[in-house]
């Protein structure tokens, strides 16, 4: 039983990309309602988050470029769409908090990381972000090829 618990915590989609396009300034985990067979392709790991970024259509956020894959086994019949929007659960005071942050220019919420919780929910690692300047994206890679060089020392 332990094992398959500690399995489940280990499936993680990342979204490697955003971190290097994005400066996060706050980061929040939201639950995400999924239908039919979206749970089982994503214990499955058969998702993308490459180019998902949540959006606000009336008081409720949503994540739409996140790409949960059909299941294999399931008949199309029952089978869910791969790319729809989905809605995102998170309190009513951190969505006014966003809502109201979004509103400055410049500022996005970017999916970051997907992923099973410890109790079996499906699990969305949103972020807060703004977008970095070429400059900015250089001075990163400089920096990650510093410590690695000190690493290696």
């Amino acid at each position: 039983m332990s094992a398959k618990k500690e399995k489940q915590h280990r499936i993680q989609i990342s979204n490697k990309r955003a971190s290097f396009d994005y400066e996060f300034l706050e980061q929040y985990d939201a639950g995400i309602v999924l239908v039919g067979t979206e749970i089982k392709s994503l214990r499955a790991g058969k998702a993308s988050l490459q180019d998902a970024w949540c959006y606000f259509s009336g008081h409720e956020l949503y994540v739409r470029g996140m790409n949960i894959a059909t299941y294999f086994w399931a008949s199309k019949w029952g089978s869910h769409e791969p790319a729809r929007d989905r809605k995102l659960l998170l309190t009513r005071r951190e969505l006014r908090h966003l809502e109201q942050s979004v509103k400055n220019k410049g500022l996005t919420i970017v999916a970051v990381r997907a992923y099973i919780s410890e109790n079996g929910y499906a699990k969305l690692h949103i972020a807060l972000a703004r977008g970095k300047k070429e400059y900015d994206k250089r001075a990163t890679i400089r920096e990650k090829d510093l410590r690695r060089e000190m690493e290696r020392e």
